[in-house]
């Protein structure tokens, strides 16, 4: 690629809103193109300005910054979009990862494109991704929800509602909120549920780790570093590609390990594959192993 491709390729237009992905927590993942778009607008729309400084600071980037976060984004959107539309470029990054991803900066964009704006996507990390890049869950299909309710009450009935759902489930969670939210998932999912932890990702404590609902909170509640930093939840979702319900995908596991394993090993392996709960597959193991007899 010329030289001259390349520029165009990352040149700042006029009047557009760039939408910048930055480091989850590695500063290595910052992408060429981001630090040259930020490098380049006429003003960089933060989440936090002292957050986002320390970030441009280590880039070397004197871009002006400008506050946007949830509390002020419907009031200060028309005017960055008037900026926008008399020819000044804005960049819009959150705290990490990208924006408007369970982050501020949905107001902005739709006002924005409303106007006819050109918003520019600049893409890069993103820790649902990456969490569910690693989980070893179908990434097929699946369902971002975000941060669950805070109160107890509503969050159980959001998760009831999601008992069901085939999909790999994913969530954001805050770590003083882990455990009472693991605790509620094994109430509604039940305790068999497969459930992947990803921890600071892409940090120095990086941390991946899968189990079932019941060893999984039991792990964490016995280790208090695991309740700390930033946490994405992946939930195996309840059906399988067949259409067949979670009981009946156990059975199916259940009998392709009693081949080559005891049935109390085999039961427990094929609850945490399809979801279901250990005790009735373990009978249905004794009911198949009376028949076979």
């Amino acid at each position: 690629m010329s030289n001259d491709s390349k520029q165009k390729t990352v040149a700042v237009e006029k009047g557009a809103l760039y939408v910048v992905a930055t480091p989850i927590g590695n500063l290595a993942d910052m992408t060429e193109r981001a630090i040259q778009v930020l490098s380049e607008v006429d003003v960089v729309a933060v989440e936090d300005t002292r957050h986002t400084s320390r970030l441009l600071q280590h880039y070397q980037i004197a871009t002006p910054t400008l506050a946007l976060h949830e509390h002020n984004e419907r009031e200060r959107a028309p005017g960055l979009v008037d900026r926008l539309l008399k020819g000044e470029s804005v960049a819009l990054v959150s705290d990490a990862g990208t924006p408007l991803v369970s982050d501020p900066g949905f107001h902005l964009v739709r006002l924005a494109r409303e106007q006819g704006v050109r918003v520019v996507p600049v893409p890069g990390a993103s820790a649902m991704l990456a969490a569910l890049s690693v989980s070893g869950l179908p990434s097929d299909r699946f369902v971002f929800e975000g941060f669950l309710p805070a109160k107890g009450a509503a969050r159980k009935k959001h998760l009831e509602a999601l008992v069901r759902e085939p999909r790999t489930l994913i969530f954001y969670e805050a770590p003083h909120r882990l455990l009472d939210t693991l605790s509620d998932m094994q109430d509604v999912f039940g305790e068999q549920r497969f459930v992947v932890l990803a921890r600071e990702l892409t940090k120095t404590f990086e941390t991946i780790r899968g189990d079932n609902l019941k060893d999984l909170l039991e792990w964490i509640q016995s280790d208090v570093h695991q309740q700390k930093g930033e946490i994405v939840l992946l939930v195996h979702g309840f059906a399988t590609e067949g259409g067949e319900d979670s009981e009946a995908e156990g059975r199916r596991v259940l009998k392709l390990l009693l081949e080559e394993l005891p049935l109390s090993q085999a039961s427990a392996l094929a609850a945490k594959i399809s979801g279901s709960k250990k005790r009735p597959l373990y009978q249905y193991g004794l009911t198949l192993a009376q028949t076979d007899a």
